[in-house]
């Protein structure tokens, strides 16, 4: 529900948010393009491609692995939905029926207020996406590897799901084709988020060695092309996404850091496939690692602090903890049906042996802490359980839907009031507690209340993974377009015969 809520441009009928309407509709017309769709970040109109790109790949692995859970659970048509409104989108951000491109749009709309500055815009103005009467700026990238890399993830991933339309899925791999070979052909150049930029300061990318390594998984998953599985198991680009390194945020599966999950995938290619030379080596290195981050997530490792109520505090105490922990409550999930599927009841950390029943655990622990299991006994989903907070940070839920044009600056009556949404942006999984386990229901503090698209991809394919009585993992969907890894055997000899 929380992405019904987010899209922009012409809503479908059955869009089933009823103070949401069409809004934004002349997106891009400023740069004669036609860029309106998509989704809205967060509790804003920004239209960020990097995280938005993000969530649609990480919705989609969710659907090549549990499209049975989703079924069972009647949202496989409403999550595919989903993810083709945001590939739509960004198939609108570049040229994708050509072969080549130069540029791309990286973000529509700004962000941006220097001190002092009254200039309306989606960070100043507080309105309703439906009443925005200011101008939106479309922001260019010429040199984005780490972006195109993503998007091609993304446009690839939704490929899969989409097998069932061929016309489709071809054109979602064509595009993501295009994408990736912008980005291949600039590795080695600047970040999407150069400093000053609103990207850097919302969503500043690290590096994008981890982007090339996710988008080459993903690619080579959707097409079967070895190049791509070569490029992949390259251990000087798994050296530069920081595969052999342990800073504070290895393992720490988000937005910005891809690397965890390429690991998985990879993983997931050894586990299931076992290829031989010349991929055995790597492929067994990321499973090592693989393991190895799992093993980070378990409380005797210490790897991690934990906040009294055992919240993992994968981003170091800082604010909106909970969008990385959906993120490793789902990689643990899908590790431990891996391991499962595999016929293998565990894995090794250092010379003690873990069941999967303990990394599913962790993982249900951690979800069940979002969903009230807390000290507060808050349920930081909202419209989930009886107390859940009522003054998320978003523009939309927080004005009243009738009333009359209330313009930039004739919202923030709504902003600083104390009183709840009128709206209830259901299904939003706020950016959650301190590292003491303390909550400020306060919409002005985004830091507690603000709902993301990524955060919630991440919610998301977490809870589809942990449904259910036993793994419900489709094995062989995700390899629907890779070859044998091996050479054919040759035929048997023909019968002896006497001459």
């Amino acid at each position: 529900m929380f992405f019904n809520a987010q899209k922009s441009g012409k809503l479908p009928e059955d869009n089933n948010v009823t103070w949401r309407g069409d809004s934004c509709l002349k997106d891009g017309q400023s740069s004669l393009h036609d860029l309106s769709g998509g989704y809205y970040d967060a509790g804003d109109a920004v239209k960020f491609n990097f995280p938005a790109a993000f969530s649609m790949t990480l919705l989609s692995w969710s659907v090549i692995e549990y499209s049975a859970k989703y079924d069972a659970a009647g949202e496989l048509g409403h999550v595919r939905d989903t993810i083709k409104w945001g590939a739509d989108y960004l198939l609108k951000t570049f040229n994708s029926t050509a072969d080549t491109i130069d540029a791309l749009v990286a973000q529509v709309g700004s962000a941006a207020t220097a001190p002092g500055s009254s200039q309306p815009n989606d960070q100043y103005c507080w309105m309703r996406p439906e009443e925005i009467d200011y101008a939106r700026p479309v922001v260019e990238c010429q040199s984005c590897p780490d972006l195109a890399a993503e998007m091609a993830a993304a446009l690839a991933a939704a490929s899969i799901v989409f097998k069932d339309d061929r016309a489709y899925s071809r054109k979602l791999l064509h595009g993501a084709t295009t994408v990736w070979n912008f980005a291949s052909d600039r590795a080695g150049s600047t970040s999407y988020s150069p400093p000053g930029s609103d990207a850097s300061e919302f969503y500043n990318s690290t590096r994008y060695y981890d982007e090339l390594l996710w988008g080459g998984s993903w690619m080579y998953l959707a097409t079967g092309n070895s190049s791509y599985l070569h490029r992949v198991i390259d251990s000087n680009l798994a050296k530069q996404a920081g595969a052999f390194s342990a800073g504070k945020d290895h393992g720490v599966f988000s937005w910005d850091n891809k690397l965890p999950g390429a690991q998985l995938l990879m993983s997931r290619l050894w586990l299931f496939l076992s290829p031989g030379y010349p991929y055995e080596d790597m492929l067994r290195t990321f499973q090592s690692q693989t393991s190895i981050i799992m093993c980070s997530y378990l409380p005797v490792f210490k790897s991690f602090n934990r906040t009294k109520g055992g919240l993992i505090q994968l981003n170091h105490g800082m604010p909106q903890p909970l969008q990385y922990v959906a993120n490793a409550a789902f990689l643990a999930s899908v590790y431990s049906d891996y391991l499962e599927a595999a016929d293998t009841p565990g894995w090794n950390c250092g010379p003690d042996f873990y069941s999967v029943d303990v990394l599913r655990s962790f993982a249900t622990t951690q979800i069940e802490y979002i969903l009230g299991e807390n000290p507060l006994k808050m349920s930081y989903v909202v419209g989930y359980g009886e107390n859940f907070p009522k003054r998320v940070h978003h523009r939309g839920a927080s004005i009243p839907k009738k009333g009359g044009d209330r313009g930039c600056t004739g919202g923030w009556r709504w902003r600083d009031s104390k009183a709840p949404n009128p709206n209830v942006i259901a299904g939003a999984m706020v950016a959650g507690p301190d590292r003491h386990d303390g909550f400020k229901d306060v919409r002005k503090n985004r830091n507690y209340t603000e709902a993301t698209l990524a955060g919630n991809a991440g919610l998301v394919a977490a809870l589809v993974a942990l449904s259910g009585d036993d793994h419900g993992l489709d094995k062989n969907t995700m390899f629907s377009a890779v070859p044998s890894m091996f050479p054919s055997p040759p035929p048997p000899p023909a019968p002896w015969k006497p001459v």
